[in-house]
């Protein structure tokens, strides 16, 4: 065999054996890289949902200061409280507060109540009162687009409310009268 007849044959070999006809290696980094991704983007969203569902709306209620003394009295008061206002319901208690969701939406502002609160420092002998079965409430903060709060000013403890905007005037009206079974107490004006 001469160096002819040699060389086309390694040259067929070598095209047998050409880069072409080897399956492709993708590189470790690129690798990492398609299995990481989909992996962060898996965990963002089971995060945003964790995170999603454990957000409260905060009310200005929730920012009002309590008073120690009076949480003896609140938990039978608290527990007075029905399960559902309407289309508010699904009934959380967290210490002295309470919150039901909208059933509506489920997105909005809840229903809050907040018992002990301390004497809304505003109350003064020429505040006007909205007098409710027949408790008497001093409205503490307004925002038209969310709602309204108020603070029962003529029983001990204090406690307050916050009216989302949907709920209308009948969880008020409901939690005037469980209060009216309380004793009546004057109004405190302070050292005005």
């Amino acid at each position: 065999m001469t160096e002819e007849d040699a060389t086309p044959a390694n040259d067929q070999r070598d095209d047998a054996e050409s880069p072409a006809d080897e399956p492709t290696r993708l590189s470790p980094a690129l690798i990492a890289t398609l299995v990481a991704i989909p992996a962060m983007v898996l965990a963002g969203f089971i995060v945003f949902a964790v995170f999603k569902n454990s957000e409260q709306v905060m009310t200005p209620v929730d920012s009002y200061a309590t008073v120690e003394q009076d949480a003896a009295a609140c938990g039978p008061l608290i527990a007075k409280l029905p399960e559902s206002f309407g289309d508010f319901g699904g009934r959380e208690i967290d210490g002295d507060t309470v919150r039901w969701t909208s059933s509506v939406d489920g997105e909005g502002d809840p229903l809050v109540f907040k018992c002990g609160v301390a004497r809304p420092e505003a109350l003064a002998p020429s505040s006007g009162l909205q007098v409710i079965n027949p408790t008497q409430w001093f409205i503490t903060d307004t925002d038209e687009e969310r709602g309204q709060a108020y603070v029962l000013v003529d029983r001990r403890p204090y406690v307050a409310v916050w009216v989302p905007k949907a709920a209308g005037n009948g969880p008020l009206t409901d939690i005037s009268g469980l209060m009216a079974q309380l004793p009546a107490a004057p109004l405190d004006f302070g050292s005005n």
